[in-house]
């Protein structure tokens, strides 16, 4: 049975020193992101998905990294692997609105090493350990 393979983008949202998570309607503590359609290019994506899902204005300040995930749809009858390209973001102030109407349940902004604890998937931690170095470089830089 053949694949289908699907581009993602992601962001990896901080402000100050706590760092964004969703909580889907399967109960997985997760980071916005979405699939990339219409030839839209990564970064658009990525902001436009924590804008919509989380209700945050943010702006890129560098690239997390990649990750991927392989799952069994069963609406489509195949096997799916995501690949997502992860940025990392500046929330340009620290309001959120979770998108209910998207599936989730929940969500804020959570202590780096707390949010590190509740990831749902082992492949996301590099990913934020990643950005949180980018993050606060960046951030030092500033000061």
């Amino acid at each position: 049975m053949s694949g289908a393979i699907r581009s993602c983008a992601g962001g990896v949202v901080f402000y100050g020193d706590e760092v964004f998570l969703l909580m889907s309607d399967r109960g997985e503590w997760v980071m916005p992101k979405g699939v990339i359609r219409n030839c839209n290019r990564s970064n658009d994506v990525a902001l436009w998905r924590v804008e919509d899902e989380a209700g945050i204005h943010a702006e890129i300040i560098g690239i997390a990294g990649n990750t991927r995930y392989d799952f069994f749809s069963e609406g489509r009858g195949k096997e799916i692997s995501n690949r997502i390209q992860w940025f990392v973001m500046r929330a340009l102030d620290r309001t959120f609105h979770v998108s209910y109407d998207q599936g989730f349940l929940n969500g804020n902004y959570y202590p780096v090493e707390k949010a590190r604890e509740m990831l749902t998937y082992d492949g996301d931690r590099p990913i934020l350990d990643n950005a949180w170095a980018i993050y606060r470089e960046n951030r030092n830089r500033e000061e």
